[in-house]
């Protein structure tokens, strides 16, 4: 006899959300704590409390689901309304965007992501465009609307959203605190370190995008 809940998904009923993010916290916890290699489809329907093939009816394989996890981290840390919700000057919602950049950038389980994500030599080029895509990208997308916003309100020249919204996030995925962290986790997470780099950075940013609301003097 085939399972009712088989029956319901050839039929093409949506699939239960709830479920699925329970797969995906699932994951997202195993990922952090095993790496990629030794977590395994087996040990996150252990972990959710479901079966194998219930993973299979949300998420073609254990990519995909590494994927949704690390998508739903990084939308967690750095929510869509940060970027749709801030006011202020063109420097005040660069300075709001670029340090909660920077501060997730400087948090141990993303720096533990980034770090899996390389020392898996067997899947390391499906697992870094995955990553990219899910964080890297997503971000650099976010940072463009919103550098579109600013040149139309004339609050900053930015004739090129996307390369500039490139060019912003290399700023603070390059600051030297996340090697900082390494070895001095108080100093990298030290406030007034995170504030003093992000105004550098924002300063430089808007001196090469012809700020127009500063007044001068």
């Amino acid at each position: 006899m085939v399972p009712e809940e088989n029956v319901r998904a050839r039929r093409g009923r949506p699939a239960n959300q709830a479920l699925g993010q329970t797969i995906v916290d699932a994951a997202g916890e195993l990922f952090a704590e095993l790496g990629f290699q030794a977590t395994t489809l087996e040990k996150v329907a252990q972990r959710a409390k479901i079966s194998k093939l219930s993973i299979y009816r949300h998420f073609e394989n254990k990519e995909a689901l590494f994927g949704a996890a690390f998508s739903a981290r990084c939308q967690q840390l750095i929510p869509q309304a940060l970027f749709e919700g801030v006011d202020g000057s063109a420097e005040e919602q660069l300075m709001a965007v670029g340090s909660s950049l920077l501060r997730t950038l400087l948090r141990p389980d993303v720096r533990g992501v980034e770090a899996m994500v390389m020392a898996d030599v067997t899947s390391q080029m499906s697992l870094s465009k995955l990553h990219y895509e899910a964080g890297p990208a997503h971000i650099i997308a976010q940072v463009e609307a919103l550098l579109r916003q600013l040149h139309s309100k004339a609050l900053l020249n930015v004739p090129d959203p996307l390369q500039s919204a490139r060019l912003f996030a290399a700023l603070f995925k390059g600051s030297d605190l996340l090697l900082i962290a390494r070895f001095d986790e108080a100093k990298a997470q030290d406030d007034n370190e995170i504030q003093s780099y992000c105004r550098s950075a924002v300063a430089m940013f808007i001196a090469a995008h012809g700020r127009t609301d500063h007044p001068r003097g």
